[in-house]
């Protein structure tokens, strides 16, 4: 739906409003959530050293009770500090009014193997403390990180503070909850919403006022436009507008509106005659073009005309054709100009660019109407651009003919493999045990060499046949874990030691499981090969910008330098044995999940390789 102006307008002015209150509001929220952060971080720091305090007075009372631990083992110690703890009435009223703090979601003393001794939550006490992320982590992240956590489900976060007792250590932690920190800053926000909705509504009612009052003087010009529009091209005057003593900016519009209605009527008739060769002109813009009229003045040059030019085209248009290509230009005789008049002409001419020399075809096409000259198109073709593109789409025609040959030669060569194995499986049936020794080992070579045939064939058949690929939304970290639970094995009987990385907080990606399994597979086996006499495997998970990036590292003894361009080309292999494919099929594999892979190698000290794929999000 094409929106008036003054509806454009009133936007245009209500956004600016809402962009601003947008910022102040961000300003106000990231001031206000790091002030209640603060202040909640030095509540909890407040609340562990005012339990240490109540801890330090049950550990007096009990002593002055007469308490004693039964031995000076680690274990009476514990158990001494434990009693006391819960026997104190004080720290048990100190740990339940700690609750009512905003955002403290539980205080908890426990020992050194987290086992909770007291605690505001009396259901907690004699289990195992599960430990949480530290608020030191939510303080130091930053703001949009700050507001995805209070957006998303709740949190907690605690703080730590470490005492020792009777020489054995224990911890205070005080955790707070996110749902907690949102409830308290709720009442703020919304006040801050309400005065940014009303401070939007107010702005767009006076948008809505000043766009009309400024903008009715238009609907003359309007007026005048729509006149020039249906054919009138001379407009009325000024005078007759209303803005003849009018200096202002108005004024000063409608009178260059008449003057470009007077202009229009003369260039109307060449491009009106121009109108349906338009489409053939646009057709040729990887071409150099340019568009002249009758008395030779360029009215059109495509941003292709510029490598030949050498020069920004806006610079000549406007321009006769002599003040384009003066002589002495290559062009100006190729183009056989007489008397600023273009004949139709084909030619070829060397001519210097930016680029070096080129080959550049030349043609002049005349426009005609009725048998009358309207003007003329010339065309500039790089001869050599064109030969190089044919060229490429000869190699990639020759490419994919020898691909499908290839595979057509593979599934040809798998007929005569099986027809040889059932001739050679007679002819073992054949030969009696009292048969010479060469035939029987010059059976044995056969069938070896159809093994070793047939295999390398079906290899080279899996890796041609096209994939079929099913994307699904994808934990890297689950499946990297997944990766090495089966190659364990293998690293284990190479003793190999394993360093990983795999955090649970790298977005998540849209892959193919089961393919980029085998592609990170094929990396952590030749990595474990690189090393048969130990070494260590790095593999590790993080984020760069908008991409998952998996780093597989190994000690080995690295890629020498003639090989690295060669690593994932098809069949290239240095380890005896080795089929050549697995690279090959990892780089495949990327390619097809809009990944990347690179790798960096140091002979004697190992290689790493790194594998990039774009986030889901």
């Amino acid at each position: 739906m094409q929106l008036r102006l003054r509806t454009k307008l009133t936007l245009v002015m209500t956004s600016l409003v809402l962009l601003v209150a947008a910022v102040l509001s961000g300003v106000s929220f990231w001031q206000l959530l790091e002030h209640v952060l603060r202040e909640t971080n030095k509540r909890t720091v407040e609340l562990a050293g005012d339990s240490f305090e109540w801890v330090q007075r049950a550990l007096a009372d009990a002593s002055s009770h007469g308490w004693r631990p039964e031995s000076n083992s680690a274990e009476d110690i514990h158990d001494y500090v434990r009693y006391a703890l819960q026997s104190s009435e004080g720290l048990q009223a100190q740990l339940k009014s700690a609750i009512g703090s905003p955002a403290i979601y539980e205080v908890t003393i426990i020992d050194r193997d987290g086992i909770v001794l007291v605690s505001s939550d009396k259901s907690e006490e004699g289990k195992f403390h599960l430990g949480r992320s530290p608020i030191s982590d939510l303080m130091q992240r930053g703001f949009l990180h700050k507001v995805t956590v209070l957006r998303g489900k709740p949190r907690i976060y605690e703080y730590s503070s470490p005492f020792k007792a009777g020489g054995q250590p224990f911890d205070i932690r005080v955790a707070i909850s996110t749902g907690l920190l949102l409830a308290e800053i709720s009442p703020s926000l919304q006040t801050s919403g309400i005065f940014a909705l009303a401070a939007l509504a107010i702005s767009t009612l006076l948008a809505a006022v000043v766009s009309r009052a400024t903008l009715e003087p238009l609907q003359d010009i309007s007026a005048q436009l729509d006149r020039i529009s249906a054919g009138q091209y001379d407009a009325p005057s000024p005078e007759v507008t209303g803005f003849a003593g009018s200096g202002d900016e108005l004024g000063l519009v409608s009178r260059k509106i008449t003057q470009v209605g007077q202009q229009l009527r003369g260039v109307h008739e060449i491009f009106s005659t121009m109108r349906e060769n338009m489409n053939s002109v646009m057709a040729g813009l990887e071409d150099g073009l340019l568009l002249f009229t009758r008395d030779a003045r360029a009215v059109m040059i495509s941003p292709a005309a510029e490598k030949f030019l050498g020069e920004p085209a806006g610079q000549f248009l406007g321009r006769r054709v002599t003040e384009i290509f003066p002589p002495g230009h290559p062009l100006h005789e190729a183009l056989h100009i007489e008397s600023d008049e273009l004949s139709e002409v084909a030619a070829e001419t060397e001519l210097e660019t930016s680029e070096g020399p080129k080959r550049v075809s030349v043609s002049v096409q005349a426009i005609q109407e009725d048998g009358e000259r309207m003007g003329a198109l010339v065309t500039l073709r790089d001869l050599d651009s064109l030969e190089s593109i044919n060229t490429q789409l000869q190699v990639s025609e020759r490419l994919a003919a020898l691909g499908r040959i290839t595979a057509g030669v593979a599934h040809e060569v798998k007929n005569p493999l099986n027809s040889m194995r059932l001739w050679l499986e007679n002819l073992k049936e054949s030969l009696s045990g009292e048969s010479d020794g060469a035939s029987q080992q010059a059976v044995q070579v056969l069938d070896k060499e159809i093994d070793r045939l047939d295999a390398v064939v079906k290899r080279f058949l899996d890796f041609t046949r096209p994939m079929d690929i099913r994307l699904e939304q994808t934990q890297l970290a689950e499946l990297l874990k997944e990766v090495l639970d089966f190659a364990r094995p293998q690293l284990q009987k190479s003793n190999i030691q394993l360093a990983q990385l795999l955090p649970i907080d790298v977005p998540e990606v849209y892959v193919d499981r089961a393919l980029l399994k085998q592609a990170v597979l094929n990396l952590v086996l030749n990595a474990a090969e690189a090393m048969p006499n130990g070494g260590q495997l790095r593999l590790v998970l993080s984020r760069r910008g908008e991409m998952a990036e998996i780093t597989v590292g190994d000690t080995g003894k690295g890629i020498p330098l003639e090989n690295r361009q060669k690593i994932f080309q098809l069949f290239f292999t240095t380890r005896p044995g080795g089929s050549g494919i697995g690279l090959a099929s990892t780089f495949r594999i990327v390619q097809l999940l809009n990944g990347s892979i690179d790798f960096t190698s140091e002979v004697g000290r190992g290689t790493t390789f790194r594998i990039e794929l774009p986030l889901a999000a």
